[in-house]
């Protein structure tokens, strides 16, 4: 008598800053029985990490982490897990923001006031190769193709940043010090200075409340 395998469930990672957030999210999802969750992780630097050693299939990640935003945490885990799915979670059904997920590589974006209705739904769909977007900012998204606002600006300054310069920025902008900044990446207080002014110079921004304000504009950091 042969012995009937049961079907693989899809490996999941966590990303969100909050921990009661996470522990929402993994309630909700350990219900379902094609879906586990193998690893959490607080900030973008952390999701990279867990990807790294663990190699989901799917990781749901909040738009705003912190030490790297979740946009960034994408673009840099896709390079070494081609094979991962990003969802990204949003408080913003934002046109810019949409694209720029997509740009990423993520292959949903969902709402969190949606969360009930679409996560799950969301991660068995990508993990089976199909997009997945709330129904909300799928219609944002042809309204947006309508009316020809997707084009990609020829010249973003920000993508010249490498990403070490991209987490000093988001670091700067959550109010950390440089003293702060380098004993979070690890770097000396010197590096972190020469970091700061090449990205300000790059961006071409000269005090730190207009690199806030940058930061919040791009979905780096939520506003206060």
């Amino acid at each position: 008598m042969s012995e009937t395998s049961s079907p693989k469930k899809i490996r999941v990672v966590l990303a969100d800053d909050h921990s009661l957030v996470r522990q929402g999210f993994r309630r909700m999802l350990e219900d379902d029985p094609r879906i586990q969750v193998v690893g959490e992780a607080s900030t973008g630097s952390a999701a990279i990490r867990e990807c790294a050693k663990l190699k989901p299939d799917v990781i749901v990640m909040d738009i705003s982490m912190p030490e790297i935003g979740g946009l960034e945490a994408t673009a840099e885990i896709l390079k070494s897990q081609p094979a991962t799915r990003v969802i990204i979670l949003s408080m913003y059904s934002n046109a810019a923001y949409v694209r720029k997920a997509i740009e990423a590589g993520a292959k949903g974006y969902i709402l969190k006031d949606a969360m009930d209705v679409d996560l799950t739904r969301a991660i068995v769909a990508v993990a089976e190769g199909t997009a997945y977007l709330s129904a909300s900012v799928s219609n944002l998204l042809l309204e947006g193709v309508k009316a020809g606002g997707f084009e990609k600006p020829l010249d973003d300054p920000y993508e010249r940043l490498t990403l070490r310069e991209k987490e000093v920025l988001q670091l700067i902008a959550e109010g950390k010090s440089n003293k702060e900044i380098a004993v979070l990446l690890d770097i000396s207080v010197n590096t972190v200075a020469v970091h700061r002014a090449h990205l300000m110079e790059t961006l071409g921004i000269h005090r730190t409340a207009e690199l806030v304000l940058y930061a919040v504009k791009r979905g780096l950091v939520q506003p206060k």
